[in-house]
């Protein structure tokens, strides 16, 4: 069975739209907008669940789970538990505020991807007055640390303006050219924007197409007037991810593996809802039942957008 979210999968032309490592200048204007249809067949959700204390809560079954949309009880008709391998993109900041931080930044990423599923398919952007891709085009994803490492060294700049919003745009296209179903973006910023051509609601509305998760780590610079940390946990919630604000720089990396443990933590469950065409938000819990299930907090999308332009 192809476990595609339909109503979220975004049908590409041509690139990335992105600048690779060794090209300058911006992307055409509006090349490679995704066009999203409004058809459903699996809706696809990665939930995690925790325990009082905030670990784990591994070895649930399908039935231990119900899945309900718009207040209407959905069949679980696919349910994985095991660490699968996942589609990620590490979104750094390059702009001059990162300058004292380039290369803690660079060592945590790496340190992500060590501990991650060795199956991963890594990519990263970095984003300051436009987008770029770290790694090339000819080899656009990666499970090696040190690669990692040293192509976001490389990439990150740490001057410039910062285009936050166009880089999670061109992220969640990125994401889509990988081959794995579970797809996940990872924000490294302050989430101040004052270089990119679209807005925020417009990010938010990909997002809640998008079957992505995105997790936002908030790096704060005490000196940085335009930060927006307010954006970045709303476009983690919004996804069914998670925002992180470390009291200070050196707890990135913790942070990271924190996040990389997370995704390898995963349910993945699928349902086909009832044929509806109208666009709009579909909203979505999933329950757990069971010995100790009252104390349980799953975390997952909240909801998710049709938008016919078919």
């Amino acid at each position: 069975m192809d476990l595609r979210l339909l109503v979220t999968t975004a049908v590409l032309s041509g690139g990335l739209g992105l600048i690779p490592a060794d090209q300058k200048g911006p992307p055409p204007a509006g090349q490679n907008e995704p066009v999203f249809s409004a058809r459903s067949e699996i809706v696809v959700l990665q939930a995690v669940v925790e325990s009082r204390h905030g670990g784990y809560v591994s070895n649930l079954t399908a039935d231990s789970f119900s899945v309900l949309e718009d207040g209407v009880p959905q069949t679980i008709a696919f349910f994985n538990q095991q660490d699968a391998p996942v589609t990620v993109g590490l979104l750094v900041d390059s702009s001059g505020s990162m300058r004292a931080v380039r290369e803690l930044v660079a060592a945590a990423a790496a340190s992500f991807a060590a501990r991650s599923n060795p199956q991963d398919e890594i990519f990263a952007l970095t984003f300051g007055d436009d987008v770029r891709a770290a790694l090339p085009q000819s080899d656009p994803f990666t499970s090696d640390s040190a690669t990692l490492q040293r192509a976001l060294f490389e990439a990150i700049t740490a001057r410039g303006r910062t285009a936050l919003y166009d880089a999670v745009a061109q992220g969640l296209r990125y994401a889509d050219t990988g081959t794995n179903e579970r797809k996940v973006l990872v924000a490294v910023s302050d989430g101040g924007d004052n270089a990119s051509s679209a807005t925020f609601e417009e990010i938010v509305r990909s997002a809640q197409r998008s079957n992505a998760l995105i997790y936002t780590v908030i790096v704060r610079d005490p000196l940085e007037t335009e930060a927006n940390p307010r954006r970045l946990r709303r476009l983690a919630e919004q996804s069914g991810g998670e925002a992180f604000e470390p009291h200070d720089i050196g707890q990135v990396p913790s942070v990271l593996e924190h996040i990389a443990r997370d995704i390898r933590n995963m349910y993945t469950l699928g349902y086909a809802p009832a044929p509806d065409k109208r666009p709009g938000l579909r909203r979505v819990q999933v329950r757990v039942s069971g010995p100790g299930s009252g104390s349980f907090r799953v975390r997952t999308r909240e909801a998710y957008l049709v938008d016919d332009r078919s």
